[in-house]
């Protein structure tokens, strides 16, 4: 069943875009917003970046390529 309009929580999760060691990027991945923050930072979102796509790659046959960069969408560059 749908659900209605403006029923999702905000902050639910974080968006990144992820840089791929073979020049690849994919856009807009998600991340749960509870696995970020703390001493950390962003840090835990390209482990759990790169777990979706072991998953993904596991579903597709194809091994996973190698993440280089992750940067959170809306970011300032330093």
């Amino acid at each position: 069943m749908a659900k209605k309009p403006g029923t999702n929580p905000k902050g639910e999760f974080a968006f990144f875009n992820v840089t791929y060691v073979d020049g690849s990027q994919r856009s807009n991945r998600r991340v749960p917003s509870e696995l970020l923050g703390g001493l950390d930072g962003d840090e835990p979102a390209k482990q759990a970046i790169a777990d979706q796509d072991a998953e993904i790659a596991e579903k597709s046959g194809k091994p996973p390529i190698e993440i280089a960069s992750v940067e959170r969408v809306g970011a300032k560059k330093k």
